[in-house]
């Protein structure tokens, strides 16, 4: 896995690139099985810096959710990521997507933290606030949280942490790692933890949202939120209310035809379309204004293969990996 530097800078060219010539459509889905299980195909190709199709890059994430694992005690989702090569379609690799999705989830977050974040430059706000100052609510304790927590220490070192959790045994299992060391745990500041997300969000600059999927969403109240909160959502709108996306200064999203396809009745209800994506606001070096921003990003599959590219080059470089016969 690239350092967190370089894992940032992946992130910002992928967000740019949904918005340039990049080709993906938005998930292909089936529903097998157990109610709200999934399998989607998330196909990708990028054009390389190069022109000649050297550097292009064509994949796909596919990725199944069964959250009826868990009485089993089997994870709930499993994916795998394909690489092709763009000029002649030979396989290039298979790989195991977890550690890569949980990665470049955090590093697109880490992009938005640093563009419009509680400390962003450019920031319009009236008295931007000096990293030491600054206080992060993690709401879940899970994969996503440990994938965060470094980003969010590399930015925002000496930032107070608080951590949210409903299972208070998995909540201080992980404020122990983070008081620890683990996770750049000992480049932030006070980590404490509370089991109610309306109050671990009340003293918040900055806002993570990365709890599972489930049936009860829109699960924060907007009053819980300060007025002038960061949010950056990973589990679309599961704690987000949409009283909060319509009134925020600014509401970005990752691939807005993505995020369209899943406004529905049970998803993204009452949300408002999305002021840009997070490429075009890159692009356009859209700065943080005073009050309420919201970034929410569903996932594209052309992350998935950017990282993945990254990874296998990495691994070809030292020779590592398991070479399988054509």
């Amino acid at each position: 896995m690239p350092a967190v530097e370089e894992r940032l800078a992946l992130a910002t060219a992928t967000m740019v690139a949904l918005v340039d010539d990049a080709e993906l459509p938005p998930k292909i889905g089936v529903h097998p099985g157990p109610d709200e299980s999934f399998a989607h195909a998330m196909p990708a190709w990028m054009r390389g810096r190069e022109g000649d199709g050297s550097r292009d890059l064509l994949g796909m994430k596919w990725v199944v959710g069964f959250p009826t694992n868990a009485t089993a005690g089997i994870p709930a989702i499993h994916g795998s990521i394909i690489l092709s090569d763009a000029r002649t379609g030979l396989p290039r690799a298979i790989m195991d997507a977890g550690a890569i999705t949980a990665q470049r989830t955090a590093a697109v977050s880490g992009l938005a933290i640093q563009r419009w974040g509680p400390t962003a430059a450019g920031s319009s706000a009236a008295s931007p606030r000096a990293p030491a100052a600054t206080t992060v609510t993690m709401v879940g304790a899970g994969v996503q949280a440990r994938s965060h927590l470094p980003v969010v220490a590399h930015l925002l070192p000496g930032a107070d942490v608080r951590l949210c959790d409903r299972d208070p045994v998995r909540l201080e299992l992980l404020a122990d790692e983070v008081r620890g060391g683990m996770h750049g745990g000992d480049e932030l500041g006070d980590v404490r933890t509370e089991t109610d997300p309306s109050v671990a969000v009340g003293s918040a600059d900055l806002v993570l949202t990365l709890v599972s999927f489930g049936p009860d969403r829109q699960s924060i109240p907007e009053h819980a939120f300060r007025s002038d909160a960061t949010v950056v959502a990973v589990d679309y709108d599961m704690c987000v209310p949409a009283p909060l996306a319509r009134s925020a200064a600014l509401f970005l999203t990752d691939d807005r035809d993505q995020f369209l396809a899943n406004r529905t009745a049970a998803t993204f209800a009452d949300y408002p379309d999305p002021s840009a994506m997070i490429g075009e606001a890159v692009a356009a070096n859209t700065p943080r204004p005073a009050g309420r921003v919201l970034i929410s990003h569903l996932g594209v599959g052309l992350a998935d293969v950017v990282f993945g590219d990254a990874i296998l080059r990495a691994a070809e470089a030292r020779d590592i990996g398991t070479i399988l016969e054509r």
